[in-house]
């Protein structure tokens, strides 16, 4: 729930080198920032603008079937995941030695790949899991389990973590933030228009569905889907909506533990905190204060069998891509497909490139920047960010609208601007994470807990202003308001839109306009 302000990938994919070269990121040469076949030359530019400028480039690229939409951004991903299969197809060809961070990496990534292990386990990685939620019989043992959920990194009823207070941005403290539902936006379960509840219908078609793979009976299965959606449904009535979750104000509510503890009652919070390692802590930041009351009015009303279903249903639901083919697939059909409008499903390989990305992702962008990140570039970078931020700057100053003192403040944030390029300057230690060959599943848990101890080390402690909120190999960028902070990590610093050997006003138009969007998240949040 880290409030990084990235880019809207179809936004900065449309408006950045529409038409650029479609050559492979490695053999772009400096003449080939603008690539005339992208243009469609057959129509007058004065008449169709976009037309002239991209069609060319639209009409090779068309859309692929596990895409719901393509840009020069899905392009340059693309490219990057095959640099990444290249790095780690490397790593399994010779041995590697027990417990290094290349074994883990090569292990993780070839469990991912065998189907026929993922095939014959079948429901198993989560049999334990399972069997755990089904033993709940009390609200102190739901609060314990749904500690361990949060600690293995699902979010029944609303995510923890650890991050800068917004109001003390050198120190970091505990935060809280609505969550808890399965379709993501409380809209999908209030709106009666069509699509909401043709949405809702395919959602419990989903429920069902899991819950029938675990061998439920078509009762079972029902009553699972109707504690589901009971739950989730009191769950949306008691968020914020669209429009408070932007009012910042709203979302910061610095509280000691003991006044929130008695105040909001969902959970028996006592066990939850002694589950997390939390008793200690004296303040926390419950985004969304009114959510946790109204939330524990409307549990009040809540079995605790319900509650076993929906917890369940949280870890099925989570577990679903790193089990058997049946369950991968129930979940792309509603959440590739429904949600997404994809028509099929990525490769294995592109699925379990992901996984390790997000399991061991600092230790993979090491390996990539050392091979596709050279010195120049990041020097090359430092110079665009400081000559955009400095145009930025006389925009500022020229502003009619704006007052003397707003233009103070502005250029005083500008100037503070903690600028990261490529890659952090330190890199994370994996060493205390176990990569076993037990399960998938079971490996994608322990790389959760790992991050989740991390994040919980970090609580009531000062703010780590080296650390990263993006690894080296995304293709992205971010701006966080929290630690004033503009990130543009390796990956997205490849042609097309950054080229060290391209002419200034190649990467102006390229990456400037990235750059220049972050910067003015500063500003404005949209």
């Amino acid at each position: 729930m880290k409030k990084l302000m990235m880019i809207p990938l179809v936004a900065v994919g449309m408006i950045t080198m529409s038409g650029c070269s479609q050559s492979p990121v490695k053999e772009t040469a400096k003449n080939d920032a603008i690539n005339l076949a992208n243009l469609d030359t057959t129509v007058a530019p004065g008449t169709d603008f976009y037309q002239y400028a991209c069609g060319g480039w639209i009409k090779n690229n068309p859309l692929k079937p596990e895409y719901s939409r393509f840009g020069t951004f899905d392009q340059l991903i693309e490219n990057n995941q095959e640099q990444l299969r290249t790095l780690i197809t490397e790593l399994d060809s010779k041995p590697q030695e027990a417990g290094s961070v290349a074994q883990k990496i090569s292990m993780l990534y070839e469990m991912g790949l065998d189907s026929v292990k993922l095939n014959k386990e079948g429901l198993a990685p989560v049999k334990e899991q399972l069997d755990a939620i089904n033993r709940l019989g009390t609200k102190a043992d739901v609060a314990k389990m749904v500690a361990t959920l949060h600690k293995e990194g699902m979010a029944p009823f609303f995510a923890l973590f650890v991050d800068a207070d917004e109001k003390n941005s050198s120190m970091n403290i505990v935060q809280l933030y609505q969550a808890g539902l399965g379709m993501g936006d409380r809209d999908y379960y209030l709106v009666e228009d069509d699509a909401s509840v043709k949405m809702r219908d395919a959602y419990k078609q989903f429920i069902n569905q899991l819950f029938t793979l675990t061998g439920a009976s078509p009762e079972q299965a029902e009553a699972a889907v109707n504690a589901v959606m009971k739950i989730e449904t009191g769950i949306a009535k008691s968020s914020f909506s669209r429009e408070d979750l932007r009012d910042s104000q709203k979302n910061y509510n610095k509280i000691k533990l003991q006044e929130f503890k008695a105040n909001n009652n969902p959970l028996d919070w006592d066990v939850y905190f002694e589950s997390m390692g939390l008793m200690e802590i004296e303040y926390l930041d419950a985004k969304q204060l009114p959510f946790y009351e109204a939330l524990g009015e409307f549990m009040k009303n809540v079995s605790i069998d319900e509650q076993k279903y929906y917890l369940a249903f949280n870890l099925l639901n989570a577990a679903a891509p790193y089990l058997s083919d049946d369950f991968v697939a129930a979940e792309f059909d509603f959440y590739g497909k429904v949600m997404s409008g994809k028509l099929e499903q990525k490769p294995r390989w592109k699925r379990s490139l992901s996984t390790v990305n997000s399991a061991l992702g600092e230790a993979v962008g090491q390996m990539y920047v050392a091979k596709y990140f050279p010195a120049s570039s990041k020097e090359k970078m430092l110079e665009l960010v400081g000559n955009l931020q400095k145009a930025l700057s006389e925009r500022i100053a020229g502003l009619e609208w704006m007052s003397d003192e707003t233009k103070a403040k502005a250029q005083e944030k500008l100037s503070a601007f903690i600028v990261k390029i490529g890659y952090p300057d330190k890199w994370r230690d994996y060493s205390a994470l176990e990569i076993k060959d037990d399960s998938y599943w079971a490996n994608v848990c322990r790389s959760n807990i790992f991050d989740m101890e991390y994040q919980l080390e970090q609580a009531g402690k000062p703010v780590d202003k080296a650390r990263w909120g993006m690894t080296p190999q995304t293709v992205n960028a971010y701006y966080n308001p929290t630690t004033n902070e503009i990130c543009f990590p390796a990956a997205i610093l490849q042609p097309p839109f950054f080229n060290p050997e391209a002419d200034d006003a190649v990467n102006y138009g390229a990456i400037g306009v990235v750059i220049g969007h972050e910067m003015t998240h500063g500003f404005d949040d949209q």
